[in-house]
C-alpha cells in the first residue's frame, strides 16, 4: 500500500499503464468480459453449458430450477447466449433439420474460462465467512452512525 503522495502516484501510473495494455476502451476483452461475468445470469449460463450440450429450452428451464430469481426470459436467453457466442466462449449448433434444432455448448475458449470461474468461485467460498463477517460489520457500523451529524445539515443561513 502506498504511504506517501509519490509512491500513489506512481501506482496510480502503473496502474493506469496496466489498464492501456489490456484496453480501456469499452470493446477490450477485459472489459467486456468482466463486464459479462458480473451480470445476473452470464455465470450460471457458463456452469451450465460446462455440463454439455443444451438446447434452448431445456437451458431455460434448467436455469430457472437454479436461479435464484427463478425464472430468465427466453429474450435475456437469447441476448446472453449471443454476447457468449460472439465472444467466442459459447458454439451455437444448428441441425439441418426443419425445423432446425439449436443447441449450445462452451467453446474451447468457454471450457478454458470456465476453469478459472471455479478457480474464482473456489476461493469466494474458501472466503464466504470473512465476507459475511464484512457484511455484518458494515451493517453495524450503518446502524450505529447517525444518518444526520450536525455538520452535515446544510447552512440554511445563506441565501
Amino acid at each position: 500500500m502506498p504511504t506517501n503522495e509519490a509512491d500513489v502516484t506512481r501506482t496510480l501510473n502503473e496502474l493506469a499503464q496496466e489498464m492501456e495494455r489490456h484496453g480501456a476502451d469499452r470493446d477490450a476483452p477485459v472489459r467486456s468480459i468482466m463486464a459479462m461475468l458480473g451480470d445476473r445470469w452470464t455465470m450460471l449460463i457458463l456452469q451450465v453449458l460446462a455440463t454439455g450440450e443444451w438446447r434452448h429450452a431445456e437451458l431455460r428451464r434448467i436455469l430457472a430450477k437454479l436461479s435464484a430469481e427463478q425464472d430468465i426470459s427466453q429474450r435475456v436467453l437469447t441476448l446472453k447466449l449471443r454476447a457468449l457466442e460472439k465472444e467466442g466462449l459459447v458454439v451455437r449448433i444448428a441441425t439441418a433439420d426443419v425445423p432446425p434444432k439449436v443447441s449450445y455448448e462452451l467453446s474451447g475458449l468457454g471450457r478454458s474460462l470456465h476453469g478459472q470461474v471455479f478457480r474464482l468461485i473456489a476461493w469466494i467460498e474458501t472466503k464466504a465467512p470473512a465476507i459475511l463477517q464484512a457484511r455484518d460489520d458494515y451493517d453495524q457500523a450503518q446502524r450505529e452512525r447517525p444518518l444526520w451529524h450536525e455538520n452535515n445539515w446544510p447552512d440554511l443561513r445563506t441565501s
